[in-house]
């Protein structure tokens, strides 16, 4: 049975999928909408979703997530919440000449699962060759060494930090309360006693909030809230850096379409207020276990976020160097980890915590694919807590033993293993 509308929800984390089912449930009725965040401002710089932009895309190779990706795009170009933040100006995804063959068995699974759907009829264009791609990117000015793909019209990039500073204000205007800070970093679960029951949940300034169902929306930082979870999800990152652009510069590379080169990264046009160009090695990205247990958690601060790898320098400006050659030099600067909540095999979670009589809810395992969803996350949820129970299985709290926080592994579509930050440098920007 649905828990009442106008009993106490308490919301742990105001990232994509905090903000996201705040805003749904506030929409649907529930009156009484209370959202803690450690950080002292919305948009939370903890938040994977706090970036520039980020790609909105639909390529996948299960056809599961491309519809709900799709459901998404649709809202990011009518919704009149989201749709300010939205630049379709397409997707490239392509390889380069030295890309291995699991990459480009990648690509080419991508580029198979989009063809055949009806939805992109009209919106793919085939790039077998560096001619064929700078006439879609006429912008690159690079040798293009070996680069060969296809572009997606259907989709582009989001303004992020942007449109979830627009999320947080409508959840404002509906009446949700939100408790930055001290006052709104958890320092622990409250239980029925004797019981797994979750009544809500004490702060570190020691403020107390009750609440008759408890969401827990935590990103990368959800083990440290639900310790429980750990075996399930792994904290990884991967190192975000840009360049400065005149506003000349800037101009002259707008409309250029997201760029992603499987074997190496991505990067976006120069953001049209602040002409900066964000940039990211892709690789399998990082894990940090020093001090917990083998687990891994993200770091406690900002500041020690505050840093990309060495091989994210390295790597990045080879790409560059291949497409934007005239920028591929330029200093790098506002670097930092991005970190997210990472599944064994990139589902999301999204259930009661098992034993809590469906007074605790976890939303994780954004696995690096969550905010394209955020017009439409807040409706998974929404499904959930009227159903009383996940129907997806493939959404469902699992118990499952990971070992070493999948250091050494590599997920199906990565271009390469996951790796420790203690055993790779840090770049000297």
């Amino acid at each position: 049975m649905p828990p009442s509308k106008t009993e106490p929800v308490l919301i742990i984390g105001a990232g994509v999928f905090g903000l996201s089912t705040a805003h749904k449930l506030a929409t649907s009725g529930y009156t009484d909408i209370t959202v803690l965040e450690k950080d002292d401002r919305i948009p939370s710089r903890f938040s994977g979703g706090y970036d520039l932009n980020k790609i909105i895309r639909s390529e996948y190779i299960d056809p599961f997530y491309t519809q709900h990706a799709l459901n998404a795009i649709r809202q990011w170009q009518t919704n009149p919440l989201y749709q300010p933040y939205f630049r379709q100006v397409g997707f490239l995804n392509v390889v380069t000449g030295e890309a291995n063959e699991v990459v480009r068995n990648a690509l080419a699974k991508y580029n198979k699962s989009v063809a055949e759907n009806p939805a992109f009829d009209g919106y793919l264009v085939p790039c077998p060759d560096a001619d064929h791609i700078r006439r879609v990117a006429p912008q690159f000015t690079g040798a293009l060494p070996g680069w060969k793909g296809y572009l997606n019209g259907l989709a582009g990039y989001a303004q992020s930090s942007n449109a979830m500073g627009a999320c947080f204000k409508a959840c404002e205007q509906l009446g949700v309360k939100f408790k930055l800070g001290a006052d709104g970093d958890v320092a622990e679960l409250l239980y029925q006693p004797g019981t797994k029951v979750c009544v809500g949940a004490r702060t570190k300034s020691g403020a107390v909030y009750k609440a008759s169902r408890t969401i827990i929306a935590a990103g990368g930082f959800v083990a440290n809230v639900l310790p429980s979870i750990a075996e399930q999800v792994t904290a990884i990152c991967w190192g975000v850096s840009h360049i400065q652009l005149t506003p000349e510069e800037s101009e002259q590379m707008r409309g250029m379409p997201v760029t992603t080169v499987r074997d190496i990264g991505f990067f976006f046009e120069p953001d049209p207020a602040t002409h900066k160009v964000k940039i990211c090695y892709m690789g399998g990205g990082y894990t940090h276990t020093a001090q917990n247990n083998g687990k891994s958690i993200p770091y406690n601060s900002l500041a020690e976020s505050a840093y990309i790898p060495a091989e994210d320098v390295k790597q990045t400006r080879r790409m560059l160097r291949m497409a934007v050659p005239h920028i591929a030099e330029r200093p790098l600067i506002d670097t930092h980890l991005c970190w997210v909540a990472d599944t064994d095999n990139s589902d999301y979670i999204i259930d009661f915590v098992p034993e809590s009589d469906s007074s605790l809810v976890v939303l994780s395992g954004d696995s690096g694919h969550g905010f394209k969803m955020m017009p439409i996350f807040g409706d998974f949820v929404q499904d959930l807590l009227d159903a009383n129970t996940q129907k997806l299985a493939r959404w469902r709290w699992r118990e499952v033993k990971r070992d070493a926080a999948g250091t050494g592994k590599q997920i199906s579509w990565r271009a390469s293993a996951i790796v420790d930050l203690d055993s790779t440098p840090r770049a000297k920007l």
